[in-house]
């Protein structure tokens, strides 16, 4: 769902009102056993948009075969479209990959707007692009030590993991959105917009380069605690069938 919200700079929940088919001799591009339709729809309501929207609009819908083998009916269904706008034509929008209407239910509305409000938000996670220098201080005890890494962003905004080990304890992390690791800074909430950038986005392993610059034991400690992080996020499950999918690479 962030995948294609992300993508979206449209998102309706509309109700197909007429489907027609496209004869594959004029569908460009069609998949394998797939059916194109010219789907008209009746707008129900604009969960992200530039500005209004007509009452009733118009898409192209590549639809796989059912289970089946049968060609899927949509007449009458209640969707969510995830799409951009075709530019002269106000009635008109593109998906934005094939898989880019979802049959809607309250829980999918709830989960589209809430990530289209974090998206737009002022305050909203930049996107992670890489990661960049990695540091790790070790205490005066055995097994005290505290672990800093930093994230490059598109917009060059700091971002910035912290791991604090002390002996006897579990240890702790954070993240920061700014130069500046203070007692606010905590790990993000499961399945927020700052969760999904760091658990989709961040390589699986800290780069070499990111320790370059660290001794041996040092670098092998700072790796050790990066690996907490990513297992602290928990895994990325993402639908990457689409060609647009998610705001950067993994």
């Amino acid at each position: 769902m962030a995948d294609l919200v992300i993508a979206s700079p449209v998102i309706v929940d509309a109700t197909i009102r007429s489907t027609s088919k496209i004869k594959p001799t004029e569908a460009p591009g069609l998949a394998p056993g797939a059916t194109r339709f010219y789907v008209e729809a009746d707008v129900g309501a604009l969960l992200r948009g530039p500005g209004a929207i007509p009452p009733r609009i118009g898409y192209l819908l590549d639809a796989a075969p059912d289970p089946l083998g049968r060609v899927p009916k949509y007449k009458k269904s209640r969707v969510l479209l995830f799409a951009r706008p075709v530019p002269g034509r106000s009635d008109q929008i593109q998906l934005v990959r094939p898989d880019a209407q979802l049959g809607w239910s309250p829980a999918s509305d709830a989960l589209a707007r809430r990530i289209a409000a974090e998206v737009l938000a002022a305050d909203a996670p930049p996107v992670i692009t890489g990661v960049g220098n990695a540091f790790h201080v070790a205490g005066s005890l055995p097994g005290e030590g505290e672990t800093q890494v930093f994230l490059r962003t598109a917009d060059h905004r700091p971002v910035s993991l912290s791991i604090l080990r002390r002996p006897g304890e579990e240890p702790r992390w954070a993240v920061a959105l700014s130069e500046i690791i203070d007692d606010s800074a905590a790990p993000p909430k499961p399945d927020t917009l700052l969760w999904y950038r760091l658990a989709c986005f961040l390589p699986r392993e800290l780069p070499d380069d990111s320790v370059a610059a660290l001794s041996g034991d040092d670098a092998t400690q700072a790796r050790e605690d990066y690996r907490f992080v990513l297992n602290r996020l928990g895994r990325c499950e993402r639908n990457e069938s689409g060609p647009n999918a998610g705001d950067g690479p993994r």
